[in-house]
């Protein structure tokens, strides 16, 4: 049963993430936002979340905020686990559910996990079946950095059949992108190219 499960799941691991959707309109600014309970910076701010996770186990903005800081931090094994926590807290219709999630995604691909980023993306997308703008070039670079390139260009295709006033070139990149960092932006100037030299039909 062990062996099936493994077989299972690797399966579904491999299986292709293309679009489902031609366009990708939806705005959520609630999602794509930063999870902040207590403002500040620093040793300050570690210590003021510590003692609000210790006053109130399932404060799960505090864990959530705590989880980002220790994955930016240098500490991503704690990172995923007050994530995990959050998360464990939370239900799918909670507001918290789906920013903590995208920001989940986010810090793990720049801690080098770009799979694990996918599968919280890939939670987020199926959830509600939700078609929202930030997915296309999100999924492109996701893809790209696990060398799945057909499937990246596939979504930069998506984005480009959105908005082809953002995404036909890549010189609006630092503007559309600004909390990118500047090696995402390159990336995904590469799945721009990718696209230009061959761009798949919408099936």
């Amino acid at each position: 049963m062990a062996g099936c499960l493994l077989v299972t799941g690797a399966a579904a691991a491999q299986s292709r993430l293309v679009p489902a959707s031609e366009f990708y309109f939806a705005e959520e600014a609630r999602t794509t936002r930063p999870v902040v309970a207590i403002q500040g910076e620093g040793d300050a701010l570690t210590e003021a979340l510590l003692k609000a996770v210790a006053r109130k186990p399932r404060a799960q903005a505090e864990t959530a905020q705590l989880a980002h800081v220790a994955m930016t931090g240098g500490r991503p094994e704690l990172g995923i686990e007050l994530y995990d926590r959050a998360l464990r807290n939370l239900g799918t219709t909670d507001i918290l559910y789906r920013p903590v999630l995208w920001n989940y995604g986010w810090d793990l691909l720049r801690n080098g996990d770009a799979e694990a980023a996918l599968a919280r993306w890939e939670t987020l997308m199926r959830a509600r079946n939700v078609t929202a703008d930030w997915m296309p070039p999100t999924f492109a670079l996701a893809l790209w950095q696990l060398d799945r390139k057909d499937e990246a260009v596939e979504w930069y295709a998506a984005a480009v059949r959105t908005h082809p006033d953002r995404w036909t070139y890549p010189d609006r990149f630092d503007e559309l992108l600004p909390d990118w960092l500047p090696a995402e932006r390159e990336a995904l100037a590469k799945v721009q190219q990718a696209w230009q030299a061959d761009p798949p039909q919408w099936r």
